[in-house]
């Protein structure tokens, strides 16, 4: 969902302005432009020399653990390149793979081509036991070392690992930390980006029955040294169309529960409030969005807010972010 403009105002100085939402299909939104220069890009391999997510699965720490390192090579799929976990394969000429590569490349050795069998490599799975390795985040910040058996599951939860594109306009797969995910949003999606920590929009749609194409808009604000998405979006929930708005916390679940929020819209002497902890994107926006965790408008209520002859979509939405904290000041919104 897209606007005209959006203004993002202070509660002392409130300027409204129309956002006429127009319809995409999220299926074809064009793919967002990756800018070479900068430290994380596409998921995709790049062959310009530029730095990008996959290099991160090489990591393997400081020149110290060099021949943990060169085994560590040893214990990678030919196929996925992820390292191998038992059951580790092999063929008789001694190639080796993963399992589940086993399966994909139907039982066939695919550097030789020789029929795999079901022979295990025993003596690589043992010399995996002996492993102990860093983080492949290692370059990331990520100071920890594992047990070669523990590695995997500490890198599906570890904090530095890289962030998803949080827009919604598109099956987008960049990946990158915080701080380049922002430029990424300004500069390919052409996002809005606001400083401050309240909000008041009024979203236009003209005609508010067709949803066939769902509809989407990102905003970014950057408040109390953080940076938040406003989502807000059309979509069918069962046989009605519904309008739904959340936050998202550019940041990790535990840093998320620190902040707070609250959406508003109403008119005609009605109003609906929803108050709540952002939540992080870690969490998909499909994830959040279907489970209804944010403020959801049925479309009859929403034509009601919108008055006149029910053929236009008005809504007025006001919010604000603050941070959850004992010092009552804690609501205050300080400009960054």
């Amino acid at each position: 969902m897209e606007s005209d403009t959006i203004e993002c105002v202070s509660s002392i100085d409130e300027i409204v302005e129309d956002h006429e939402i127009p319809h995409h299909n999220l299926l074809h939104h064009p793919h967002p432009r990756h800018a070479p220069h900068h430290q994380f890009s596409s998921s995709k391999p790049h062959h310009n020399g530029t730095n990008n997510v996959n290099s991160i699965s090489n990591i393997v720490g400081p020149t110290a653990i060099a021949p943990a390192a060169s085994v560590h090579e040893l214990l990678e799929c030919p196929v996925c390149t992820n390292s191998m976990y038992p059951p580790i394969h092999q063929c008789h000429n001694g190639h080796t793979l993963c399992s589940t590569c086993k399966i994909r490349v139907h039982n066939r050795c695919p550097t030789c081509r020789q029929e795999l069998g079901d022979i295990r490599c025993l003596a690589l799975e043992k010399v995996a036991e002996s492993l102990e390795l860093p983080c492949k985040y290692y370059k990331l910040g990520c100071p920890e070392t594992f047990p070669y058996y523990s590695k995997l599951k500490h890198e599906g939860i570890c904090i530095y690992r890289p962030y998803n594109c949080p827009y919604a306009g598109s099956e987008c797969s960049v990946v990158g930390d915080i701080p380049f995910l922002v430029a990424h949003l300004r500069d390919d999606h052409k996002v809005d980006m606001h400083t401050g920590c309240t909000f008041n929009h009024r979203y236009v749609k003209s005609n508010p029955r067709e949803v066939e194409n769902a509809t989407w808009m990102l905003t970014v604000f950057h408040c109390f040294g953080q940076y938040f998405c406003l989502h807000f979006e059309a979509f069918q929930l069962g046989m009605a169309p519904v309008y739904m708005a959340f936050i998202r916390f550019m940041g990790d679940e535990t840093e998320a529960r620190n902040y707070s929020y609250s959406l508003e819209v109403g008119a005609n002497g009605r109003k609906l409030i929803w108050e709540s902890a952002p939540r992080s994107i870690r969490d998909s926006h499909r994830k959040v969005r279907d489970s209804h965790d944010g403020l959801i408008i049925q479309r009859n209520m929403a034509l009601f807010f919108s008055g006149g002859d029910r053929k236009e979509l008005k809504l007025r939405v006001t919010g604000r972010i603050w941070k959850e904290q004992q010092n009552p000041d804690a609501n205050m919104c300080i400009p960054n």
